[in-house]
C-alpha cells in the first residue's frame, strides 16, 4: 500500500484486515453457537468483504488525514464512508425493527427524512433560527408525524401499509411546500458538523448510531418493553389478555420510528450541505426494510434483533459502494442488489434448508 507524501498516515494494511476478519469470524462462532438468524447476515457481509478484498482496489485502506485547518486529524477510507453513508439506513433500520416486529411497516419515513430536513434548512437559512433550535422542531415535527402514523394504525385500525403511505405521499409535499419547491442550501457550521464532523477521528454519525442503538437496546432488553413488542406482533389478542395494550406499544413504536426517520434526515441533508425535498431519503424506506429482513425479523412480527438489522444495513450500504467500486450505473445497480439480498433472504429460509437437504440427503453418491 502506498500513499502520497503529507496525505497522511496509512495504517498497516495487513494488521487491520486481519483483526476485521478476526472480529467478523467470532461474531459468526457466537451467532452460530446460538442458532442466531443474525448469523447469515454476517457471513453474506464477510463474504462481500471478501470479495472487495481481491477485487476492489483498495477497498480496505484506511489513512489517517489532517482536516482542512490541520489542527485535527481523522480517518479516511472506504470503509469510513460506508459506516457514514450507512448512518441513515442503520438509524431508519433501529425504529422500523420495532415497527416490522409489531407486525406492522412504514412506508413514510422517507418523507419523514425530508420534512425534517427541510424545516431545519428553512429554519437556519430563512427564518434565522439557531441550528439547535431548527433541529429540535424538525425532530418534534418527525415524532408527531409518527405519532400520526401510530394513531392511524392502532387507534383508527388502519392498515399499516395504507396508513404510512399516507403520509409517505403527503409528507414530501408538505416539504416540498415549506421549501416552495427549492433545494435549500445552507453553510451553518452546526448543521454542517452534524453529517460531516468527527468524533475520536470517526464520522460524528457513528456516535449518533451507536448512541441511539444503546438508548434501544435498553428500553427494549433491559426492561419489559421489548417483551411488549414481541408479544404484540406474535399474538396481539393474548397480549391484550395478559394486560399489554396493543394500541399503546404500536402507537409508541410508530413515533420512536419516526423519530428516527427525523434525525436520519437531518443527516441526509448535512452530508450534501442542502434540503431537497423531492429527493431526501427517496427510497430509503425499502432499504431500511431490508435491512430488518436480512438481519432476522420476520415480517409477520415477534422477536426481533436490533443488532442484525445494524448488520443488515451495513450489508446494504456495502453492497451499493461496492457496486458503484466496480462502475456499475445506478441505473443497473438495484438488480444486481435485488438478486444479492433474494440470495441472504433464501438463505435464512429455514423451508428452503430443509427442502435442499432432503434433496442432498436422496441424491445418489
Amino acid at each position: 500500500m502506498t500513499a502520497d507524501a503529507g496525505a497522511g498516515i496509512p495504517i498497516p494494511h495487513g494488521a487491520f484486515v486481519i483483526g476485521l476478519w478476526v472480529a467478523l469470524g467470532a461474531g459468526l462462532v457466537a451467532c452460530a453457537i446460538r442458532r442466531s438468524r443474525v448469523s447469515w447476515a454476517l457471513a453474506a457481509l464477510a463474504l462481500l468483504l471478501l470479495f472487495n478484498l481481491f477485487f476492489t482496489k483498495d477497498f480496505f485502506v484506511i489513512d489517517l488525514k489532517p482536516d482542512a485547518d490541520l489542527r485535527h486529524w481523522h480517518y479516511f477510507g472506504t470503509l469510513v464512508d460506508i459506516l457514514n453513508h450507512g448512518s441513515k439506513v442503520m438509524l431508519l433500520a433501529l425504529g422500523m425493527t420495532l415497527v416490522i416486529a409489531t407486525g406492522g411497516v412504514d412506508l413514510s419515513v422517507g418523507a419523514v427524512m425530508a420534512l425534517s430536513a427541510t424545516l431545519t434548512a428553512q429554519a437556519v437559512v430563512a427564518w434565522g433560527w439557531p441550528f439547535w433550535a431548527g433541529a429540535l422542531m424538525a425532530l418534534a415535527v418527525a415524532l408527531l408525524a409518527g405519532a400520526w402514523n401510530g394513531l392511524l394504525v392502532a387507534g383508527l385500525g388502519v392498515q399499516p401499509i395504507v396508513a404510512t403511505l399516507i403520509l409517505m405521499v403527503s409528507g414530501r409535499g408538505i416539504a416540498q411546500l415549506v421549501s416552495a419547491g427549492q433545494i435549500i442550501t445552507f453553510s451553518d457550521p452546526s448543521y454542517t458538523f452534524l453529517g460531516n464532523g468527527h468524533l475520536f477521528r470517526l464520522p460524528f454519525t457513528l456516535t449518533l448510531v451507536v448512541a441511539m442503538l444503546v438508548l434501544t437496546s435498553l428500553l427494549t432488553r433491559a426492561t419489559a418493553v421489548g417483551l411488549f413488542v414481541e408479544a404484540v406482533g406474535d399474538n396481539p389478542t393474548s397480549s391484550r389478555y395478559s394486560g399489554v395494550s396493543p394500541r399503546l406499544v404500536k402507537f409508541l413504536v410508530y413515533s420512536f420510528t419516526g423519530l428516527c426517520a427525523g434525525l436520519a434526515g437531518l443527516i441526509a441533508a448535512s452530508n450534501v450541505k442542502s434540503a431537497d425535498a423531492n429527493h431526501c431519503g427517496l427510497f430509503l424506506e425499502l432499504d431500511a426494510i431490508l435491512a430488518v429482513v436480512i438481519g432476522g425479523t420476520a415480517l409477520s412480527g415477534g422477536r426481533f434483533s436490533l443488532i442484525g438489522s445494524m448488520v443488515g444495513a451495513l450489508f446494504i450500504q456495502t453492497l451499493t459502494t461496492t457496486m458503484y467500486a466496480r462502475n456499475v450505473s445506478s441505473d443497473v445497480a438495484p438488480v444486481p442488489k435485488a438478486l444479492a439480498i433474494i440470495a441472504v433472504c433464501l438463505l435464512q429460509s429455514e423451508v428452503l434448508r430443509q427442502k435442499v437437504a432432503r434433496a442432498l440427503g436422496r441424491a445418489p453418491r
